[in-house]
């Protein structure tokens, strides 16, 4: 009985979980990849991260604001400030570089919002490997059953 469960289990997992995850990591992880790394190296408009409000979930708080570039252009309202500083609070302001992620800014002083963002692209295109290679095993698969079941039938194999 415990291994049909947990046999359940693992298929539910690899034929719904291994998708989901793939497209969520490839949809929300991999178009930040590129300016979370640039980010990390210094590249980047430098500017300066005026917090407006500071957003708190179970583990973690997030400062919303605005991102005013020191070279000029248009400024980007209501971003989030990924790797915040200790100590910010409303109305304060935090060195930061734009690099285009599409919610936010990045801190100038760093922080570990690279590699997040890294081990959930690298899980989401795992699983998307693992999910294509467990399809096509189990179209061969299938194809070679039904090959033998007609062979011992003494039928002809169509395909």
């Amino acid at each position: 009985m415990l291994e049909k469960i947990n046999d359940w289990r693992l298929k539910f997992f690899l034929w719904v979980g291994l998708p989901v995850i793939a497209v969520m990591g490839l949809a929300f992880a991999a178009p930040d990849l590129a300016p979370a790394w640039q980010a990390k190296s210094g590249g980047g408009a430098a500017g300066t991260f005026t917090a407006v409000s500071e957003q708190c979930g179970r583990r973690s708080c997030s400062w919303h604001g605005d991102f005013v570039a020191d070279e000029g252009g248009a400024p980007r309202k209501h971003v989030i400030l990924y790797d915040a500083p200790d100590g910010l609070a409303q109305g304060g302001t935090a060195h930061a570089r734009d690099t285009g992620a599409r919610k936010g800014v990045f801190a100038t002083a760093g922080g570990s919002t690279w590699l997040l963002v890294t081990g959930f692209t690298v899980a989401a295109a795992l699983a998307a490997v693992g999910w294509v290679v467990l399809v096509v095993t189990t179209i061969l698969r299938r194809r070679r059953h039904a090959a033998a079941i007609d062979r011992l039938a003494g039928t002809p194999v169509q395909r």
